[in-house]
């Protein structure tokens, strides 16, 4: 079985002249290689990172090991159909996913909807349309990912000039405990495990480790100050931002 294409780590953030801007991990399930790059290309010249994936054994196991905001899945793979993918991807996680394919019978598209796909898109089909399709699908799940501010429990992040208020009041942070932060708060309500965090927040810097996730929380939480109740701990797996919680 031929590897993942474009495997690798990412970080968080994509440096972009001085500017920090917010990069989106989408994976692409096609066993047509020109259409994957066509697509795979489209998308990472709009500050999405982008994994290729030939079949439905490969798009599982990308899923599992890794965190994507988005998959655009194929039907008709080898391996395993996308129906069985999308059913799969459905019992462990609620990664949106939407349907590209050639299948165009109501039977089929009404089928994807079964198996609790976002959307189902029927080939030929335009790019800016998918596009467009996506970022409103990511606004939906988490309208902050696109927001120039992040606002909750009284914490108050611009996105743009990486700057946190806490009740009002300025704070300073190191750029790992901001870049946290904001992935603790796109992701309120979610427990996230440290591998994750690390996954997301670290990226290619090789030289972290777990505790290194612990150390920064602890301080975040210092940061926060009477706000870091909103932290929460989960014993043996990771955190999670807690809304309404700042005890």
């Amino acid at each position: 079985m031929p590897a993942a294409e474009g495997h690798c780590d990412f970080r968080t953030y994509a440096k972009s002249g001085r500017r920090c801007v917010f990069v989106y991990r989408l994976l692409i399930a096609e066993d047509e290689s020109k259409l994957r790059r066509i697509v795979k290309d489209y998308f990472e010249k709009r500050d999405f990172q982008v994994q290729g994936a030939a079949d439905g054994i490969q798009v599982l196991k990308a899923v599992r090991e890794q965190e994507f905001d988005i998959v655009l899945l194929d039907v008709m793979m080898p391996g395993m159909d996308g129906f069985a993918v999308c059913r799969a991807i459905r019992r462990e996680k609620d990664t949106p996913v939407i349907f590209l394919t050639a299948r165009v019978s109501e039977e089929d598209q009404l089928r994807g909807f079964q198996e609790k796909a976002d959307d189902y898109i029927t080939k030929p089909f335009s790019l800016p349309v998918l596009h467009a399709k996506v970022r409103a699908l990511l606004e939906r799940k988490d309208g902050s990912l696109f927001s120039r501010t992040i606002q909750s429990n009284g914490i108050s992040v611009d996105l743009d000039a990486r700057e946190v208020a806490v009740d009002g009041e300025l704070v300073s942070m190191a750029p790992k405990v901001y870049d946290l932060l904001v992935y603790l708060m796109n992701n309120r309500g979610r427990i996230l495990t440290r591998e994750q965090i690390l996954d997301r927040v670290w990226g290619q810097d090789v030289f972290c480790y777990d505790r290194a996730v612990d150390t920064t929380i602890k301080k975040l939480r210092h940061a926060l100050g009477n706000r870091a109740g909103c932290i929460r701990t989960i014993v043996k797996v990771g955190y999670k931002f807690q809304e309404g919680d700042n005890e």
